[in-house]
C-alpha cells in the first residue's frame, strides 16, 4: 500500500499558478492537496513527461527496459505504436509489446498500427488486417488508431483504409497522421477523414496550415528526424495544439535525456513555461484520454520532482505512487523477458553484392543528417572489370537491402553522405518492414557485415580493416532483452567504429535504418529494388 506526504512547489498547469503545496498519497492516487506558506529551497512538483509518439522498438530495447530508461528523465507515460514489430511478428508482436509493457510501474499506452505491411513494394514479415485492428481496439490499453501512412490511401478513400478509420470512430479513438509535407487541398482531404495529429511536419507553415485543418502537431526530435528548432515556434499561438515526441530514440540518446530535454530547449528560446508544460505533460492525457494524472484530487500519482524549471533536472519520478527514479538512478527492477523473432534468410555469398554496369551515371539517394526524407540526386560511380563500384572520393556507396524473411537475391542502389572511407555498416532494423539494410565501401565488407547480421538473427553490425562489431538484438531482430544500460553503453561503442570508418552523422545506425522508408519521400531502396517516394513506383538505378 502507497501512503506518503511530499512537499514542494506545485506547478498547476491547467488553472497557470505555482503555490507551496503538501500533498498527500495513498492507494496510488492524490487523496489531498494542501496550500501550504512557502518555504525556502523547496523543490518543484509537476506532471510527469508524455512522449506523446513513440517507436519503442527503436530505442533497441523491450518496453519493460525502455521504461528503466525513461522514468529517470521524468517521462511516465508513452503513446506508443508497436508498427515495427508488427511489421516483423504481426499480432504476436503486438501482444509481446503490450504484455512486456505490463511487467513494469510506466504507463505504455498503444496504438493499432493501420499500415501493416506499410507498403506493397516491400518484403514485410506479417500482415495486420482490419479484422486484427477491430480486435485491437476493443481493447483498453489499445488507445488509438496508429499512424496512417497510407496517405494516397486517406485521400483517395480506398476501402480498406477508409474500413480502418471506421472502426476507429466505432470505438471513439483517435487517428494518428503520417503526412510529410502534404499541404493545401490534398492535406484537407486527408484531415477530412478523421486524422487528428501529424508528427511528420518538417517546416512551420506546414505545421501550422495543419493546425488550421484541426490537427495537433507533434514537434519531434529524435536520434534521426529533428523538426524543434524549425516548429518550436508554433507553441506561441497555438499551445493546445501542441505535443512533443521522439518517435524513434536510439538507446544512447534515451540514456541521456528524453522529452525533458525538449522541455528545457523550448524554456530556453523564451517560450512560456505554462506553454511549454502543457505540451509537454498534458495535451497528450486529453487527446489520447491516457489514465494519467497531472496533479489534481484524485488523480493518479503521476508526478515528477524537479530542482529547477529551467534545466528540469528530475530528482524523482512517481508513477502510480510509487517511486520509480530517483536522482538519475532506475528503481525499477529488470525482469524477464522472452525471445520472439522472424529470421529466415541464409548466409550471403560476395557475388551477390555485385552490379553490372550499365552506365556510369546513376541515381543516387540523397541522406540528409537529421531528416528523413531523401532528395534524388544523379552522379557518377566507378566501373571496375564491368562492374558498378562504390566512388568514395565523391562518398557515393553501394547500399544494399537484404530480404530477411525468405532467400532472394539483395536489392542494390547508391547512397550519398553516410561518409565511409572504409568497411561497412549494417542493421536489421529498417523501417518499415525490417530487412537487413547496408552501406559499404567494397563487396567484400558489405558481404560480411550483411552475414553478421545473419548470424545473429538480427542486430547492428560494423565491418572496418582490423575490426568488426556485433550488438544482437534477438527480439524480432530489432529489439535486445538485456539491461537497457549495457545496450546504451554497446550502441555507444558500435557507433564510435561505425564513426572511425569516417561517417560524420550525428547517429549513422539511424539514419541508416530509414533508407527502406518508402512512405518517406523521395529515393528509397526496399528488398524489391530502387523506390522513388514522388512517383510511387519503381525507377532504375542507371541513367538512361
Amino acid at each position: 500500500m502507497t501512503h506518503f506526504k511530499l512537499r514542494g512547489q506545485l506547478i498547476d498547469i491547467p488553472n497557470r499558478e505555482i503555490f507551496a503545496a503538501e500533498i498527500q498519497v495513498d492507494e496510488k492516487k492524490i487523496v489531498s492537496i494542501r496550500k501550504i506558506d512557502r518555504q525556502p529551497d523547496l523543490p518543484f512538483i509537476m506532471p510527469g513527461f508524455i512522449d506523446a509518439h513513440v517507436h519503442v522498438e527503436s530505442s533497441m530495447l523491450v518496453p519493460s527496459e525502455f521504461a528503466r530508461l525513461a522514468v529517470c528523465h521524468g517521462t511516465v507515460a508513452t503513446i506508443s505504436d508497436p508498427h515495427e514489430i508488427a511489421n516483423v511478428c504481426g499480432m504476436q508482436g503486438v501482444d509481446y509489446m503490450i504484455e512486456n509493457g505490463k511487467k513494469v510501474p510506466f504507463k505504455f499506452y498503444f496504438g493499432a498500427p493501420s499500415c501493416v505491411p506499410a507498403t506493397p513494394f516491400e518484403t514485410a514479415g506479417a500482415e495486420i488486417s482490419a479484422s486484427d485492428i477491430n480486435e485491437l481496439l476493443k481493447r483498453e490499453e489499445v488507445l488509438y488508431l496508429a499512424e496512417m501512412m497510407n496517405w494516397p490511401g486517406a485521400v483517395n478513400k480506398d476501402p480498406l483504409v477508409m474500413e480502418k478509420i471506421s472502426l476507429a470512430k466505432k470505438y471513439k479513438k483517435p487517428i494518428d497522421g503520417h503526412a510529410p509535407g502534404l499541404r493545401g487541398e490534398i492535406a484537407e482531404k486527408y484531415a477530412s477523414t478523421g486524422i487528428t495529429t501529424d508528427h511528420e511536419c518538417f517546416t512551420l507553415d506546414e505545421a501550422l496550415d495543419k493546425v488550421k485543418l484541426g490537427m495537433k502537431i507533434a514537434i519531434r526530435e529524435g536520434s534521426a528526424a529533428k523538426n524543434f528548432e524549425a516548429l518550436i515556434d508554433i507553441l506561441d499561438e497555438h499551445a493546445g495544439m501542441v505535443m512533443f515526441c521522439s518517435d524513434d530514440k536510439h538507446p544512447d540518446n534515451l540514456a541521456l535525456g528524453h522529452i525533458n530535454e525538449l522541455a528545457a530547449r523550448a524554456i530556453a528560446k523564451g517560450k512560456d513555461l505554462f506553454d511549454v508544460l502543457e505540451a509537454a505533460c498534458i495535451t497528450p492525457i486529453h487527446h489520447y484520454r491516457m489514465n494519467v494524472g497531472y496533479l489534481r484530487l484524485n488523480d493518479p500519482a503521476d508526478f515528477i520532482v524537479v530542482e529547477d524549471l529551467k534545466n528540469f533536472d528530475v530528482k524523482a519520478t512517481y508513477i502510480n505512487g510509487e517511486k520509480v527514479a530517483e536522482n538519475g538512478k532506475t528503481l525499477i527492477k529488470p525482469v524477464k523477458n522472452e525471445l520472439i523473432n522472424n529470421f529466415n534468410t541464409s548466409l550471403k555469398k560476395e557475388s551477390e553484392f555485385q552490379i553490372p554496369a550499365k552506365g556510369s551515371k546513376v541515381r543516387i539517394i540523397e541522406a540528409l543528417d537529421g531528416q528523413l526524407i531523401t532528395p534524388e540526386i544523379h552522379g557518377s560511380i566507378r566501373i571496375v572489370d564491368g562492374l558498378a563500384a562504390s566512388n568514395v572520393e565523391d562518398d557515393v556507396l553501394k547500399i544494399t537491402v537484404v530480404n530477411r524473411y525468405e532467400d532472394a537475391a539483395p536489392a542494390m542502389a547508391f547512397i550519398k553522405n553516410i561518409g565511409l572511407k572504409k568497411g561497412a555498416i549494417a542493421s536489421s532494423v529498417g523501417h518499415d518492414s525490417h530487412n537487413i539494410i547496408a552501406v559499404g565501401v567494397d563487396d567484400a565488407s558489405l558481404c560480411r557485415a550483411v552475414n553478421l547480421i545473419i548470424e545473429n538473427k538480427g542486430g547492428v553490425s560494423v565491418v572496418g580493416p582490423e575490426e568488426e562489431m556485433i550488438l544482437p538484438l534477438p527480439v524480432g531482430g530489432i529489439m535486445s532483452d538485456e539491461d537497457g544500460y549495457k545496450i546504451a553503453e554497446a550502441y555507444t561503442k558500435i557507433d564510435r567504429l561505425a564513426k572511425s570508418l569516417g561517417s560524420s552523422l550525428q547517429s549513422p545506425f539511424m539514419t541508416l535504418s530509414f533508407m527502406a522508408l518508402l512512405v518517406i519521400p523521395d529515393l528509397k531502396l526496399s528488398d524489391k529494388g530502387l523506390f522513388s517516394g514522388q512517383k510511387f513506383e519503381f525507377t532504375e538505378v542507371f541513367l538512361s
